[in-house]
Order: C-alpha cells, then sequence, then structure tokens
C-alpha cells in the first residue's frame, strides 16, 4: 500500500452549540480519493476547514505523515493546497496576476511559460491579460484550476469544486483529478453535482449530530 498521508483521530466538530460530527476518523493514502457526502449543514465544509488547519476540532487530531499538523505546519502547508466553494479571485487584478498572488501564498513562483502552458490545459489561453472582473464565474473557476496544476501540491481539498463550471469544465476537473492519482496524489473533496471519475473513489458520509464510520 501506499504510504499514508492524512490521518485523522477522533475528530468531533460543534457549531453553533450544535454537533455536527463525533468519533471521525479517516485515513488516507497517496493516489486515493475521498468525497465527503452529507446535506447542507452536515459540516462537509467544517471538516474540510478542519483539514486544512484553518480550524481547530473540539476533540481529535489531525495528523499530516504521522505529525499532527500544527507540529508540521510548513511541511503541511507546502504539500496541501485548499480552495473553497467561493472563488478567492481579486477582480481588479488579471488572471496571471491572480496566479502569481496565489503561488505567493505558498512561497511559490512560476515563469510565465509556465502560467501559460496551465491556462492553455484548463481553456483559458490568451486571457493572460484580461481583468477578473470581465470573466464568467466559469471562468473564474478555472483560473483556480490552472492555479491546482501550478501548486505542485500533494493533497487536493476542494470544497465544490464543479461549482459555476460547464459540462466541459467538469470534464477537465475530472481529467485533472486523475492525472493527479496517478502521479501518487490525494484528493479530498466535497460537491452537490455528480463525478464520473473512472477509478475506485471512497466515500465518508456526514448525517450530523453524530459519529460516523471510520474510513
Amino acid at each position: 500500500m501506499s504510504e499514508l498521508l492524512l490521518h485523522c483521530e477522533n475528530l468531533e466538530c460543534v457549531r453553533d452549540d450544535r454537533l455536527l460530527f463525533r468519533a471521525l476518523n479517516l485515513m488516507l493514502h497517496g493516489g486515493e480519493v475521498l468525497q465527503i457526502e452529507g446535506a447542507n449543514g452536515s459540516g462537509k465544509t467544517s471538516l474540510l476547514r478542519i483539514l486544512c488547519g484553518l480550524r481547530q476540532p473540539d476533540a481529535g487530531r489531525v495528523l499530516w505523515r504521522g505529525e499532527e499538523i500544527r507540529q508540521a505546519r510548513e511541511d503541511y502547508y507546502a504539500d496541501m493546497v485548499y480552495i473553497g466553494h467561493l472563488p478567492c479571485i481579486k477582480g481588479d487584478l488579471t488572471t496571471e496576476e491572480n496566479i502569481r498572488a496565489l503561488l505567493d501564498t505558498r512561497s511559490r513562483s512560476a515563469t510565465l511559460a509556465a502560467i501559460e502552458a496551465a491556462l492553455d490545459q484548463v481553456g483559458l489561453a490568451g486571457f493572460e491579460d484580461v481583468p477578473s472582473k470581465a470573466l464568467s464565474s466559469g471562468q473564474r473557476r478555472r483560473v483556480l484550476l490552472a492555479f491546482l496544476l501550478l501548486s505542485e501540491a500533494r493533497l487536493w481539498i476542494l470544497d465544490e469544486p464543479l461549482t459555476a463550471l460547464d459540462v466541459h469544465g467538469v470534464a477537465l476537473m475530472e481529467q485533472m483529478i486523475m492525472r493527479h492519482r496517478e502521479q501518487g496524489g490525494s484528493v479530498v473533496f466535497t460537491t452537490h453535482h455528480g463525478m464520473q471519475l473512472p477509478c475506485e473513489m471512497r466515500s465518508l458520509s456526514l448525517a450530523g449530530g453524530g459519529s460516523v464510520a471510520d474510513v
């Protein structure tokens, strides 16, 4: 079996005095894809934010390669990228400038040629100098896909990655996940839309207010 990357032990999350989940355990190895399922308000986004270190669990811990992410923060953030369901794109910046700004948050950079190649892969060739406020919501989402390609992260954590994407964009996202998996990367995601991946995909269902089976 491939290397164990992400390991969660007995996670508990309470929001607004309401228990979302408890005793949640999961293990994610290299090359695995995990979908977090559940109704609105069941705690999917809260769980992803805990996995990213943006929120502390009310109990339990999250480990990256055997070390708690709070202690392995530098290594973890170099290996993990999180994209929320709202596109973090600044309208006054061009497409290229937005990608560079996102890469800066990871202390990474890219040549113009690499950015152009990534934009070409996501269907935005020639949009380097276009102000992002002139892009459609689907095109803004594709800017994030170009950033994903350039991020060099081993773990992708994606909250509703298919939002605003058309049929071709959904197919592109699926292809990117498959390619990332084949290269040994791992993905944790949520979606209210169908994801058609030609591989074994695990799932974790959050019912809200109770324990969750180990995965």
